[in-house]
């Protein structure tokens, strides 16, 4: 099984990024990731090396998948996410929801193991393993790995994690997939700038969709929903772009009136804020699955 190391890494999206491993589409690959902070706080021996340069969030690839194309879709079924045994968090005097609670930026490190942290020594907290990086290159412009947009990024949706089926644009040759910033827990809104952020092993299989189904992406199932992810300057216009896109989709992809699937969408789809402290603020809009299986819809 292909495995890219915590060694090649970067921190911007490009389309002329240099792939550091190439696979062909159907096949399991596992990214060793570095935590957003570049393992720079947590000591250790995966530490970064002397004189390398100060990644912002790294995130590690860019992956090239043998026969992906401008114009095809990119599947990526996440399998599983492995995590180190420790995680990091910082309080944060000019960003997030709460920059006025904190005059400095204040560090603690949490323990993890069997599945939980150790918030103090009291109360542990059950861990839901998440990606807040994910992407492909995007189509012209480079974008860092902080903000998140339509060839997905720096999404920072707790929905992406362990049995989650992600669809991504490919805008180059190779699609060139790159992903980091697990966090071990994270509440939707991200709303102290930062999750449980940690280093880990995300296993992934990616298949290129050609002539299949189109869906909206950054797109995702998971737990019996179809979700749209979408990004924007303002929350207000990335929940408008979210639910467009799936209104979209349920449109065509079932053949409604859209009278009919704004109604269905009004009554069943939710919406939900993934993180409001990136330079884009991301939503989520959800649909049951199984009424678009209803209407024939089936899933590539």
């Amino acid at each position: 099984m292909l495995k890219i190391s915590r060694e090649f890494v970067h921190d911007v999206m490009r389309a002329s990024q240099e792939a550091v491993a190439f696979c062909e589409s159907g096949e399991t690959v596992i990214f060793e990731t570095r935590d957003c902070y570049n393992d720079a706080i947590i000591p250790g021996p995966k530490q970064p090396k002397e004189g390398e340069p100060d990644y912002a969030n790294p995130v590690t690839g860019p992956l090239f998948i043998r026969g992906a194309m401008p114009g095809d879709q990119l599947k990526v079924e996440i399998l599983d996410i492995r995590l180190a045994p420790q995680g990091v968090m910082r309080t944060s005097p000019t960003a997030g929801a709460f920059p006025h609670y904190y005059k400095e930026r204040i560090v603690k490190i949490f323990p993890v193991s069997d599945g939980y942290m150790q918030f103090d020594e009291d109360l542990k907290l059950k861990l839901s393993p998440m990606i807040g990086v994910i992407g492909t290159a995007p189509e012209t412009d480079a974008i860092d790995t902080a903000t998140p947009y339509d060839h997905g990024g720096n999404m920072d949706c707790k929905k992406i994690g362990a049995g989650t089926t992600l669809y991504l644009p490919v805008n180059v040759e190779g699609a060139l997939l790159s992903m980091g910033d697990i966090h071990a827990l994270m509440g939707d809104g991200e709303v102290m700038i930062c999750g449980l952020e940690i280093a880990g092993e995300v296993t992934v299989k990616v298949t290129v969709l050609h002539d299949q189904l189109k869906v909206p992406t950054p797109f995702l199932l998971r737990d019996g929903l179809a979700m749209t992810i979408q990004s924007a300057d303002t929350l207000d216009e990335a929940a408008v772009k979210a639910a467009n896109a799936m209104m979209d989709f349920v449109t065509k992809a079932s053949g409604l009136a859209p009278e009919k699937s704004g109604m269905l969408m009004s009554l069943l789809s939710d919406m939900a804020v993934c993180q409001i402290v990136d330079p884009k603020m991301t939503v989520r809009v959800e649909f049951p699955l199984d009424i678009l299986q209803h209407y024939g819809v089936q899933m590539p």
